[in-house]
């Protein structure tokens, strides 16, 4: 009996060892070490749940099929875009901005392109209004894709105006992310309802195994963007659902989210179209053509230059992530950052922080409260650190969710889009962003910030410091979830 446990002992503590030794050649391989490291001890003192668990969501990229798909679009992208650059104000930047705009095209492979406007829209329902306006003049085609898609009382106008687009001949082009249908009610109605409109419909990065659709889980698409013709597009925070999200917790505690989207025009529409079409390929296999017309830099001073970023698991790097972390080290006045999820990668925090220590003034836009509660004390363990450095925070005053996404560089740079100030966006998430030149741009930016300013508490750092040791401790184990990526 005794020889039987002995021996099951040691075959058990041999597989321990076999697993954690393999796995610390495997995990850290080209992986951060921070979060190599916790996955490593996270498989050491639970290794069989541990190891279940990294093969479920420790593949932090998509399958080689989906990348190949990218790279293919990236291909015929860049041809399209030689000698494009030229296309712009380059004589008005900062001198940095040259170097971020050419690392954004090699990571993205879109130019940074002049003669665009763009609108702010920072009201909910008058976000999906303005859509709709754009839907009924097309005549050509519209590409929708949202991560978050739900025919409701609020948006039913925005599937009305598809619905007419459809009937009168317009092509009209639907993504939704796969998961995110599975999360919220309405999902066989939405569908049904596109359907019956003879629209087409993928889902996103798909979860079908005994059909060969497989990727980590928690790999999602969360962009949100509407082209119609090729001249107008939006894109920004706010998904195609109410704003309570219908989920019962949400009502019943009175929240609703506050977005911030942008409505423009100019070349730089179809280079939010050629992310469409990049989505659209790899979930219907088919590859729309790309608009190859010639662009023509117009000479109106008030034209802005604008540059799409794409950024996810299907790029080889993150792309979104280089992006901050070279603004916020090259500002010199003033840096502003709203991110309703800010878990920031180590890079980020130190930009951040060392921006604030050279006398940057640097202020971030947090909610007061959280819809998800691992991420919302995660953020709170960033605090402290951001508050001893001079980083002024304010907290977005409840029942409001400030969801919107963007930071502005200094008085002439803004970036706006999908991507939280996060590990999971930065790394997980497949994102899209439009990163803008123009002192009036920045200037009207300026206004949103000071309205969310008039509607924030500021935290104030002795308070922070002193809140109760329980808090502490709650908000510091939330964060080491952060590092399992």
């Amino acid at each position: 009996m005794n020889e039987t446990f002995d021996l099951v002992t040691f075959l058990l503590l041999s597989a321990h060892i076999l697993i954690v030794f393999v796995a610390a050649i495997f995990i850290s391989a080209n992986r951060r070490p921070s979060t190599a490291i916790a996955w490593i001890l996270a498989i050491m003192f639970i290794p069989f749940i541990g190891a279940f668990v990294f093969l479920i969501i420790g593949l932090n990229k998509l399958p080689r099929h989906r990348r190949d798909k990218q790279r293919d679009v990236n291909a015929l992208m860049m041809a399209r875009t030689e000698g494009l650059e030229l296309v712009s104000h380059g004589d008005e930047w900062p001198d940095w901005l040259h170097s971020a705009v050419r690392l954004n095209q090699k990571l993205g492979a879109l130019p940074m392109l002049g003669g665009n406007t763009a609108e702010l829209i920072d009201d909910y329902q008058g976000s999906f209004d303005a859509m709709i306006r754009a839907i009924d003049s097309a005549t050509n085609y519209v590409h929708v894709e949202f991560y978050v898609l739900v025919r409701d009382a609020s948006t039913a106008g925005f599937f009305d105006a598809l619905a007419r687009a459809a009937a009168r001949g317009v092509t009209v082009r639907v993504l939704s992310d796969f998961l995110s249908g599975l999360m919220y009610p309405n999902r066989k109605e939405t569908q049904a309802f596109l359907a019956d409109a003879g629209i087409e419909w993928y889902a996103m990065l798909p979860l079908r195994p005994l059909r060969g659709q497989w990727q980590r889980p928690d790999l999602r698409n969360h962009r949100k963007l509407v082209v119609v013709d090729g001249r107008t597009g939006f894109t920004g925070s706010q998904n195609m659902i109410d704003s309570s999200y219908l989920k019962k917790k949400n009502i019943e505690r009175g929240l609703h989210w506050h977005e911030l989207m942008v409505r423009v025009q100019g070349p730089v529409v179809r280079e939010l179209d050629a992310v469409f079409v990049t989505d659209w390929y790899s979930e219907s296999g088919i590859l729309l053509p790309l608009d190859t017309s010639p662009v023509v830099l117009g000479d109106d001073p008030a034209l802005l230059d604008a540059q799409v970023l794409p950024s996810g698991p299907s790029f080889d790097n993150d792309n979104n992530l280089k992006l901050y972390a070279m603004m916020i080290h090259n500002a010199h006045r003033r840096v502003s950052i709203t991110s309703p999820y800010f878990v920031p990668e180590e890079s980020t925090l130190l930009a951040i922080v060392t921006a604030a220590n050279r006398g940057v003034d640097v202020e971030l836009f947090v909610s007061e409260i959280g819809d998800q509660a691992l991420v919302y004390h995660a953020q709170r363990s960033y605090y402290q650190a951001l508050l001893d450095a001079g980083v002024k925070i304010y907290l977005y005053r409840a029942p409001t969710v400030l969801h919107s996404k963007h930071f502005t560089i200094d008085d002439d740079v803004a970036v706006v889009g999908s991507s939280n100030m996060d590990i999971r966006s930065f790394s997980l998430n497949m994102e899209v962003s439009v990163l803008v030149h123009g002192r009036d741009f920045v200037d009207r930016m300026r206004l949103v910030e000071d309205s969310y300013r008039a509607n924030s508490a500021p935290l104030d750092p002795v308070a922070w410091q002193n809140r109760s040791v329980g808090g502490k401790i709650g908000d510091s184990l939330a964060r080491l979830t952060s590092a399992l990526q």
